[in-house]
């Protein structure tokens, strides 16, 4: 019996120790997507940050201006939601948690559709009867602009032809490699709400009546004349503006599922590396056990024969 626990032991060592160099593995990979995908991320938080600042400027001018992507609609009767998720697990709490905050702020709202960008979003959604008309499933781990602009056509035109009335964005922000923050941010209309959520995204950032009322008291201009008009602008602007906070999203929730992986694996093999060591020390006592017994049964067969 004892030799039948010492061979159990010994294959699972040898399990064990397969499953860490696969975790080694995983974890030596995930940090070489995460240093790419940050130095991404680093290169477009000023493009993005330029792109609400130009926004936030330009509404500060307009104030009162009726226009589809900046006027709320006077009933929302449906609500559209771009979920960014990854693909595969094995990244900690990283997909559920941003599930999680999507399907609560659904909760406040009467109906739900949900854009899925990552196959687990369009798994999640799917099982709980959401309506899902369209998902992305090629681009969650190296998202490019194409990518975000393809995202924002399709919601564009689903706004303007009023099968939603409202969307938002569902995203993890990256702080840090063991530190991600699942965010709410509001695309279209452009009103007060997705104006807030925008200014809440950076501390360098002000409020558009902010602006204007700086603009007035300072004297640095008049009100602005836009040519050839102020909708035309607007579609030029607003596009962009929507593009530049789609990318960035994706990139930093590229850069949040990374860093939980590369994080769920280190954890992963340190447990490993743990529980060999146990299994070892387990494997060592029951071989000195075997050997114990052995020992006795030869002294007790030779005080036998005397």
């Amino acid at each position: 019996m004892a030799g039948m626990g010492m061979r159990d032991i010994k294959r699972r060592i040898k399990s064990v120790g397969s499953t860490k160099q696969i975790t080694k593995a995983m974890e030596m990979v995930a940090s070489a997507k995460l240093r790419k995908t940050k130095a991404r991320l680093e290169e477009s938080r000023p493009f993005s940050l330029a792109w609400k600042r130009a926004l936030l400027s330009f509404l500060g001018d307009l104030q009162g201006v009726e226009h589809p992507m900046i006027t709320p609609r006077e009933k929302v009767r449906k609500s559209g939601y771009i979920v960014i998720t990854g693909n595969r697990g094995l990244c900690g709490g990283y997909n559920t948690n941003v599930m999680k905050a999507a399907l609560e702020h659904m909760k406040t709202k009467k109906a739900s559709c949900v854009v899925a960008v990552g196959q687990k979003a369009k798994d999640f959604f799917n099982r709980r009867g959401y309506d899902i008309p369209k998902a992305y499933l090629d681009f969650s781990e190296m998202p490019d602009f194409m990518d975000a602009k393809d995202i924002r056509r399709f919601c564009v035109e689903k706004y303007l032809n009023e099968e939603v009335d409202e969307v938002y964005l569902v995203y993890t922000q990256f702080v840090s490699t063991i530190s991600h923050k699942p965010q709410i941010v509001k695309l279209m209309p452009l009103d007060d709400e997705a104006v807030d959520s925008c200014v809440e995204s950076d501390e360098s950032l002000k409020h558009p009546k902010e602006l204007a009322e700086e603009a007035q008291k300072e004297k640095i201009h008049e009100k602005m004349n836009y040519e050839p008009n102020v909708p035309r602008v607007l579609n030029l602007v607003v596009p962009n503006y929507l593009d530049s906070l789609i990318l960035g999203g994706l990139l930093e929730s590229s850069a949040s599922e990374q860093g939980a992986r590369r994080v769920a694996m280190e954890n992963a093999t340190n447990n490993a590396e743990e529980m060999i060591e146990r299994l070892q020390l387990q494997y060592n006592r029951a071989r000195q056990a075997a050997i114990t017994q052995e020992i006795s049964e030869i002294v007790g067969g030779a005080e036998a024969l005397k």
